[in-house]
């Protein structure tokens, strides 16, 4: 019988979840004993490449990029869990949202403390994906199954949620394991 497929993705955040992920220490090698892993930091596979069981992704939508990532997490993933508080409310990232997009590029590209940019001109290279007018949670671009809040979530809140979504039941986490204070 197949192994349950996990794929995992990153999206406007700092990695920090992932890194939880990887702080599960030993415990990896049980979880690659239980799972086959799809798109993953872990494996290295850049693109999902068939349906996925169990979908981690971690940080908000800060461009057209990051919604399509999503969107296709969600069409191939049965379960979709936001990780961390990026993927739940826009964490760090969403601070932009406070200052007009159009400020943050004149910042970023013509007026920051450490931009040398003679040609005053803005990038606008179709390959640079298109920010968003805010960041915006993956729960506002997609349905969302479950949420594991945290910046990051420790890596035994992970290891929590994983394995009860392995065994067939949803994240039932005890408050040491969701607690910040």
């Amino acid at each position: 019988m197949a192994k349950p497929r996990v794929a995992t993705a990153s999206l406007c955040g700092c990695f920090g979840c992932h890194m939880s992920l990887l702080d599960i220490d030993d415990r990896i090698l049980q979880l690659v004993e239980l799972v086959d892993f799809d798109r993953c930091p872990i494996d290295d596979i850049k693109e999902i490449t068939g349906p996925v069981d169990i979908g981690l992704i971690e940080g908000g939508c800060c461009n057209e990029e990051n919604v399509k990532v999503l969107q296709e997490f969600r069409r191939h993933c049965k379960v979709l869990v936001s990780v961390g508080d990026c993927a739940i409310n826009g964490g760090v990232p969403a601070l932009r949202n406070l200052v007009p997009l159009r400020e943050c590029y004149e910042e970023a590209y013509l007026r920051g403390p450490s931009v040398d940019n003679p040609s005053g001109r803005i990038p606008d290279d179709e390959e640079i994906p298109l920010l968003l007018d805010r960041v915006v949670p993956c729960h506002e671009v997609v349905r969302i199954d479950h949420f594991l809040p945290g910046c990051p979530p420790s890596a035994d809140t992970l290891w929590a949620a994983l394995t009860a979504l392995l065994a067939g039941r949803a994240p039932e986490l005890p408050y040491e394991l969701v607690k910040y204070d």
